[in-house]
C-alpha cells in the first residue's frame, strides 16, 4: 500500500492550518484552524472490505513538570509516550481519499461530537479528552480529528505518524469506548491485510523552527 498528502510531503513540516494552534510571538501558542489534512491511499490488498485511519504523536513528555513553564524547556532526552490524534473507523471499501477539512474545520471546545460521522463512518476518542479533562472550558470527549499542539517549550520536533490499515472485514470491532488503547487492541486483533504510513513534522518552538 501507499499513502500520500496533498496538505504536506512525508518527513516535512506539516502547515499550521491542519495544527490545533500555531505560534504567536505574544503568548507563545494562538488557536489554529485545525483541519484535518488531505489523505489518499493506493494498492490495497485484494480481499479489503474497509480501512481505519490513525494519527498519533510517540514524541509527547512523559511528565508535564517543564511543560509549557516560562523559563523552563522540556529537555529532548526526557522519555515519550504516544498521543493520539485521529482514529476513523469503517471507511469503505471503495473510499481511497479523505479530503482536507472533511472531518474537521476549526477548534470546537469540549470536542466534536461522536462517534457516528458522515457517511456512516466512525471517530474513535482522541486523546485531547485527557488533556483537558481539567479544564472547565474545554473538558468534554473529543471525537475526530484534532491537530498538533506540541508544547512550546519542547526541545525535540514531534512526528505525527498518519497510518492507514485495510481490514478484511466491513467493520472493526473494538470492546469498550473507542479510545486509541482499545483501537489499537482491536487492530492488533484483527485481519490486517495491509498498512501504510506518512510523517509529518510539527513544533511551536521558535527556536526549533529557525535552527
Amino acid at each position: 500500500m501507499q499513502l500520500i498528502s496533498h496538505s504536506f510531503q512525508d518527513g516535512q513540516i506539516i502547515p499550521g492550518e491542519f495544527a490545533f494552534a500555531v505560534p504567536d510571538a505574544a503568548t507563545h501558542v494562538a488557536l489554529s484552524s485545525n483541519r484535518n489534512p488531505h489523505l489518499a491511499w493506493s494498492d490495497a490488498p485484494p480481499g479489503t472490505q474497509s480501512f481505519v485511519v490513525v494519527c498519533h504523536d510517540p514524541d509527547v513528555p512523559s511528565r508535564g513538570d517543564d511543560v509549557n513553564q516560562e523559563g523552563r524547556e522540556v529537555p529532548a532526552a526526557l522519555p515519550r509516550v504516544d498521543f493520539v490524534h485521529w482514529l476513523l473507523l469503517d471507511i469503505p471499501a471503495d473510499t481511497h481519499e479523505i479530503l482536507a477539512g472533511a472531518h474537521s474545520d476549526g477548534v470546537t471546545p469540549r470536542g466534536k461530537p461522536g462517534p457516528a460521522t458522515i457517511s456512516g463512518l466512525r471517530h474513535g476518542i482522541n486523546d485531547y479528552t485527557g488533556w483537558f479533562a481539567g479544564d472547565e472550558q474545554m473538558k468534554g470527549d473529543y471525537y475526530g480529528y484534532d491537530g498538533p499542539c506540541p508544547p512550546w517549550n519542547d526541545t525535540l520536533m514531534h512526528h505525527y505518524i498518519f497510518t492507514v490499515y485495510a481490514l478484511a472485514t466491513p467493520t472493526l470491532v473494538v470492546a469498550g469506548p473507542l479510545t486509541g488503547a482499545n483501537v489499537r487492541t482491536a487492530l492488533a486483533s484483527a485481519q490486517v491485510l495491509g498498512q501504510a504510513s506518512l510523517t509529518g513534522l510539527y513544533s511551536l518552538n521558535p527556536k526549533i523552527l529557525l535552527a
